[in-house]
């Protein structure tokens, strides 16, 4: 199979379009979740299917998964947990964790390439690491989720408008910037605090109903550029914000006294990549020389606890912290503009998955000094999330609730004097993980806002 690469310009892009072509398709079995190809199929019919998913990949230029799946351990003690971080320093890189090991309680669910499950399953029976199957083929998911994609954008040309409801590239979605902002003029505003490593603007939407040196709330999305429904939610979120103000009086009142400020697109490069080649890319794009391996991850780059645990000092590592404390152009622009704004009061910055709303800190185990009052609001803002979808979310600072992260935004956030900062881990809980089909994302941008609206509403009563 030949494949065209006049439009891969990169020798990164060239290697991975060549490994993935060279990946034998596995036998696809029936009735599995996230893998059956459906009743009906025979054997010669799943085999095309297969093919043709390989041509087109490779056509795009687009990373395959075929035969990929998503395991889920649930380690029983420290010794366990240790087993499987081992897994992270092999080299080369076996498993792509999707939740890293970080205590007996929570599940650990990692990414197996086709190529190595047969290894991986293995060192896991060995030591007697029970498992199960999350996701049988991500490709499957893929395929569905790049076909409602194509369907819904020709929905969008032949009635131009913008849905809501679907994933969009980071073209669609800064064209939409551009039309939103004329079309909300009087209280919408864009502006540009940056670029990204490959030059991308790096572009913030401001919510102001007037005033100079008012007090702000900052919301960010997309920092992982794998985390897609992050996205999507802040989209729908902002659109909200535009049709609530004026008729919701908790939003009425917040706007009238404070802007905020949403940046959607935190990883533009990143974000860029994960719809031309690899969907699961999660760091930026930076590259430096003498270094092979791409890319830094963008919440271990913030100057608290930079370098400490749970963050790596491996490039090639998924939790990569980069070669100093804002290093990278994505995190500096977003430093610099808070701190000279000075007046962010509220700070969210929005993840997946896990189902999650957690304050600081990551890089230690003390509590802060107003760790009540942040317990106390975060579990409103549960509470309110759950009365819209029943969806159940946890809370508590990062390092009890989820695991020790080091050089993340929300603990720089706090550290910088911004009281109320918090990070949520959006839908789901690992059936789909980083894949949350479509139909999800409005139940989850609606359940977010009622959780971002307490918050808000805590921020503009208690000022300081």
């Amino acid at each position: 199979m030949k494949v065209k690469l006049q439009n891969i310009k990169d020798k990164e892009k060239i290697f991975k379009a060549t490994r993935c072509k060279k990946r034998s398709p596995p036998k696809v079995q029936q009735g599995t979740r996230g893998g059956g190809m459906g009743p009906g199929l025979s054997p010669v019919d799943r085999r095309t299917l297969l093919a043709c998913s390989l041509i087109l990949a490779a056509a795009l230029g687009q990373m395959n998964f075929t035969g990929d799946q998503v395991l889920r351990v649930l380690a029983k003690n420290e010794k366990q947990l240790s087993l499987l971080r081992d897994l992270e320093g092999l080299k080369p890189q076996k498993v792509d964790f999707w939740r890293g090991p970080a205590r007996p309680s929570l599940p650990v669910d990692m990414r197996v390439p086709f190529s190595e499950l047969k290894d991986v399953k293995a060192y896991l029976e060995s030591h007697g690491l029970a498992y199960s199957i999350m996701i049988k083929d991500i490709q499957v998911l893929l395929d569905e989720e790049r076909e409602a994609m194509a369907k819904s954008r020709r929905l969008e040309r032949s009635a131009s408008s913008f849905s809501y409801s679907s994933y969009h590239t980071l073209e669609e979605i800064y064209s939409w910037i551009d039309n939103f902002v004329t079309e909300h003029s009087n209280i919408v505003s864009k502006i540009q605090i940056g670029h990204s490593f490959e030059n991308r603007s790096i572009l913030v939407l401001k919510f102001s109903t007037g005033g100079s040196q008012r007090r702000a709330i900052w919301i960010d999305t997309g920092i992982h550029s794998r985390e897609w429904i992050t996205h999507a939610t802040g989209i729908w979120m902002a659109k909200k914000i535009v049709s609530e103000y004026g008729k919701g009086h908790i939003l009425t009142n917040v706007l009238n006294t404070m802007d905020i400020f949403m940046e959607i697109v935190s990883n533009p490069d990143g974000f860029a990549f994960t719809h031309s080649m690899n969907r699961l890319w999660r760091k930026n794009k930076s590259n430096r020389p003498g270094i092979f391996c791409i890319g830094v991850d963008l919440n271990r780059n913030w100057r608290s606890g930079f370098g400490g645990n749970g963050s790596n000092d491996n490039p090639c590592s998924e939790t990569y912290h980069g070669p100093y404390p804002h290093s990278e152009p994505e995190v500096a622009a977003i430093v610099d503009f808070i701190t000279a704004h000075g007046k962010i009061k509220a700070l969210i910055s929005i993840h997946s998955y896990s189902q999650m709303l957690m304050y600081p800190y990551g890089h230690l185990l003390e509590p802060v000094s107003n760790q009540e009052e942040l317990f106390s609001l975060a579990k409103d803002a549960v509470q309110a999330l759950y009365k819209v979808h029943g969806i159940k979310y946890i809370y508590g600072s990062i390092s009890t609730t989820l695991y020790v992260a080091s050089g993340i935004t929300v603990d720089w956030a706090y550290d910088s004097g911004i009281k109320y900062s918090f990070s949520f881990e959006l839908r789901d809980t690992g059936r789909y993980g980083f894949l949350l089909p479509a139909a999800q994302i409005i139940p989850t941008a609606q359940e977010t806002w009622m959780a971002i609206r307490t918050i808000m509403k805590h921020t503009l009563n208690h000022p300081y």
